[in-house]
């Protein structure tokens, strides 16, 4: 009986009071639009988050103040918090729609929207009860486990190993039980899907595609995601068509998990690949990471063959199944070391070539592909001193380069686009007119980074739980909800919930970037010849919207 009162006793009044703060602050708005069942589900996190402080709290101060409220006081302050508290909601619940259509219109998206506040205030509230009977069943074990602790042991001895070993036995259960079991599923699942080829993808006849005649490389073990990047290399008929001149078959060159069992004989195998294919006869030699599956922006090998009429050869490694946002969190190493060995294998057979025959060395990543190669290299002036160019598009807040770039940037620019060094060797754009600022010289190699400055994938971090991040001080970016504010562990739940979205919204806006990769690749790695004007009619031809 006893027991029972513990689980369903009523609400802390710190707990009940911080939870509804941190419910209402999740209605504000953040980065991006949402619907109202992720607004629902958003509500009963923050809320449980908010409880879990306010109770901590509030048993701290028990702890420190003995002194006690009478019954009549206790009434009346819970009556004024309850009142207080469903006046706050009501007015957030009512603030909400407009503030998610005003998200909307900002990113020029439609804004007649569905949304309906009582479904959200019943979802947060049945899904926030879930998990604080959850919580409450982890501390009644604990309270059983410290009583019989001080059987045999002091009590402050009981209390503070019971209180270890609940935390160890939840941690462990969340890490390598739900959390281990999650990821097991998701490669499972991705490894299947990774068996699979997307509908209309067929098996190059091109000998310059890996995966086709007299490829090193069989098709079968390139992966979905690998041969779709193959099989959809540009047509020379397509690439005349824009350029007016005859055209060459480009070189695609990709090692899928199933090629080889390290990175090391991944790259290996490419460089072999690329002898074979004369990927290092041709102009121009792009470096290329993927993101978790294997994928590679179809935009950024697109236009980079438009840009040289098919006289363009690139190479990429698949280092996961997971999806991206998964590998983010478990794969990051595995990245890391992909993209490490895979630059320094071709760079090396690149040297060896006479100065006057190599050709351009460049990058280009997006997402969790520019880490990858990012972690190739120490800094900004070893990527330069090695390479003849890069393009990074949407880079994850971890990205070292992008770190030392942005927290050293010049006084008064802002972080969401930084001025490192006037902008010598890396500039950063949302827009194309961006990359020409600041004005001076931008003389080659030339770094590349286009960044929304409403992209979740860009300014997401673990930091938001406890500190304000510098993209919500002063003037916002392009897109940011000037209403938009920061809150404790509110903010990091938010912004976290946005990548889900992330490419649910208009070109600008968000992770998804269109027409700008033609810009970002005219200015690190344009042919000669090359004009405005071209840069405008295969933005065209890339992102018709």
């Amino acid at each position: 009986m006893n027991d029972g009162r513990v689980v369903w006793r009523r609400l802390g009044f710190g707990g009940a009071l911080l939870a509804t703060l941190f419910a209402c602050a999740s209605l504000t708005p953040s980065l991006l639009p949402r619907s109202w069942p992720y607004q629902g589900v958003m509500g009963a996190i923050t809320g449980i988050l908010g409880y879990s402080v306010g109770a901590s709290i509030g048993s701290v101060a028990r702890l420190i103040v003995p002194w006690r409220p009478s019954e009549s006081a206790r009434r009346i302050a819970w009556q004024l918090m309850l009142a207080g508290c469903a006046t706050l909601v009501t007015v957030t619940l009512a603030y909400s729609y407009d503030w998610q259509r005003e998200l909307r219109e900002l990113m020029g998206m439609d804004t007649r929207i569905t949304w309906f506040p009582p479904l959200i205030l019943a979802m947060a509230t049945a899904l926030f009860a879930v998990l604080l009977v959850l919580a409450r069943l982890v501390r009644l074990g604990g309270r059983k486990l410290i009583t019989w602790l001080d059987r045999y042991v002091p009590a402050y001895v009981g209390h503070a190993v019971g209180v270890l070993v609940m935390a160890a036995l939840v941690a462990v259960f969340a890490n390598d039980v739900l959390f281990s079991a999650f990821v097991n599923r998701m490669s499972g699942i991705s490894s299947v899907a990774n068996q699979g080829t997307y509908p209309g993808v067929v098996r190059p006849t091109s000998t310059r595609l890996s995966g086709g005649p007299g490829s090193l490389v069989s098709w079968e073990s390139l992966g979905r995601e690998g041969r779709r990047f193959t099989a959809t290399a540009a047509r020379p008929a397509r690439l005349s068509a824009f350029s007016g001149r005859p055209a060459t078959e480009p070189i695609r060159v990709y090692v899928g998990l199933q090629g080889t069992p390290s990175p090391r004989e991944q790259a290996a195998l490419a460089v072999r690949e690329l002898e074979r294919t004369g990927a290092f006869l041709r102009p121009v030699l792009a470096v290329l990471g993927t993101t978790g599956t294997g994928w590679v922006d179809p935009q950024i090998a697109d236009t980079l063959e438009y840009l040289y009429n098919g006289r363009s050869a690139m190479v990429a490694l698949q280092y996961s199944y997971l999806p991206s946002w998964v590998s983010f969190l478990v794969d990051r190493e595995k990245a890391a070391a992909t993209g490490k060995a895979l630059f320094e294998a071709v760079h090396e057979r690149w040297s060896r070539l006479p100065a006057a025959d190599r050709p351009l060395l460049v990058l280009a990543g997006e997402s969790m592909g520019s880490y990858e190669l990012e972690e190739a290299f120490g800094d900004l002036a070893g990527l330069a001193a090695r390479a003849d160019g890069a393009l990074f598009i949407g880079p994850p807040n971890a990205n070292p380069i992008w770190q030392q770039l942005t927290s050293g940037r010049e006084r008064g620019s802002p972080v969401w686009r930084p001025v490192y060094d006037a902008g010598r060797t890396a500039r950063f754009a949302q827009y194309p007119a961006d990359l020409s600022r600041p004005p001076g010289p931008w003389p080659r190699p030339r770094v590349v980074y286009l960044q929304n400055a409403s992209d979740p994938v860009v300014w997401w971090s673990p930091r938001l739980i406890v500190q304000r991040p510098a993209w919500l001080h002063g003037e916002r970016g392009p897109g940011v909800n000037p209403g938009m504010n920061w809150f404790p562990l509110v903010t990091f739940w938010q912004v976290l919930a946005d990548m889900a979205t992330a490419l649910d919204v208009s070109p600008g806006h968000g992770h998804r970037y269109g027409g700008n990769i033609v810009d970002g690749w005219a200015a690190v790695a344009a042919p000669p010849g090359w004009s405005a004007d071209d840069t405008a009619r295969l933005r065209a031809l890339i992102s018709p919207s």
